[in-house]
């Protein structure tokens, strides 16, 4: 633990603004990720531990990758997800990854001003207004952040949190995403020895339903290259994860610095962007491919989006619309795309 000294630390400044109040509302972005999920765990943890007062860790959506569904069902995080939020004057609400305004998390929707927010996005217009405000863009996780206020306060996270949140600080720093503060560093350092490396094991290998696989050879079949980008559209996908893990795949290949990949589940159009550490900033790609049809948020390497209500079909005008406002933000004049898999060697691997 650290030494205790006589100056106000962030932690000591969170609790004073939420002492006012009778309860405290944690809010997560929408289909919660694991660093929403344990970066929200601590700061609950923090407030029962230091204020004592009730508190309530919510979200909307679901939980989407089987790892983070697996994470949730061995480490058993409080969360509520709920549709709808109605918080009273005597309730403070804090938003953990997620920021002032931006329209993917509860508390924007519902139109409540919140108390706090502690983030590791870049900042948005506003936040300086509220009465406290923690967002450093330098930290590899929202979870980093929050273990800190923790370890500040001497307030013992257990194993399971402990472990969701370097498992959390794991997922943040994958790909292309690789820097570590100081403050990272002394985190990881200070809860390995509290974590469950077995847990930690097990999450990173949880079990896949067999259609996975089957989404994953269409997403091959189906993607594109144009130059150094990629684009895949899968007509329907039978998990949500699939979209993310086959961005995060075909990243990885050499000569592809962007991708977009896009399926439909459900109703809705679920998008990811990826980009290589010293290519284009993943966030404002898909900023602007979306502009105007969707929501979107994320990272400088790491970004996700959602079209509402497009209906259960890929329809051909939102696939050529799409596909015209990628290439546009990637700069890439070529409109015809080469297949990642030639066709000729799909069609013999189906003899």
């Amino acid at each position: 633990m650290p030494q205790v000294t006589n100056s106000q630390t962030r932690s000591d400044e969170l609790l004073d603004a939420l002492g006012k109040y009778q309860r405290v509302a944690t809010i997560m972005h929408d289909n919660p990720d694991p660093d929403a999920i344990a970066s929200g765990w601590a700061v609950s943890v923090l407030i029962q531990e230091k204020l004592g007062i009730p508190v309530r860790l919510l979200g909307s959506g679901a939980i989407v990758r089987a790892e983070n569904r697996h994470m949730v069902d061995l480490l058993m995080p409080p969360i509520e997800l709920v549709s709808k939020l109605d918080l009273d004057a005597d309730t403070a609400s804090v938003l953990v990854d997620c920021g002032l305004g931006t329209t993917n998390h509860l508390g924007t929707r519902s139109g409540i001003k919140p108390v706090a927010v502690v983030d590791h996005h870049l900042h948005r217009n506003g936040e300086g207004k509220l009465p406290f405000v923690d967002i450093r863009t330098e930290a590899a996780a929202t979870a980093s952040i929050t273990a800190e206020y923790l370890r500040e306060q001497g307030v013992d996270p257990g194993m399971k949190l402990a472990t969701a949140i370097l498992y959390a600080i794991r997922t943040e720093t994958c790909g292309s995403e690789t820097s570590h503060s100081p403050m990272d560093r002394a985190v990881v350092t200070w809860l390995t020895d509290l974590a469950d490396p077995t847990l930690l094991a097990e999450i990173e290998n949880a079990p896949l339903e067999i259609d996975y696989f089957g989404d994953l050879v269409l997403a091959m079949q189906r993607t594109f290259l144009y130059d150094d980008a990629a684009l895949c559209f899968l007509q329907r996908a039978s998990g949500a994860e699939i979209v993310g893990e086959v961005a995060d795949l075909l990243v990885r290949c050499r000569g592809i610095r962007r991708v977009l990949c896009a399926a439909i589940i459900g109703k809705d159009l679920l998008l990811s962007v990826r980009t290589q550490r010293d290519s284009d900033n993943a966030a404002k790609l898909l900023q602007a491919t979306l502009d105007g049809l969707g929501g979107c948020g994320g990272h400088a390497h790491r970004a996700g989006g959602k079209v509402p209500d497009v209906g259960h079909m890929f329809r051909d005008d939102l696939n050529d619309e799409l596909q015209a406002r990628w290439l546009t933000a990637c700069e890439v004049e070529r409109q015809r795309g080469t297949r990642l898999v030639p066709r000729h060697e799909i069609i013999e691997n189906l003899s």
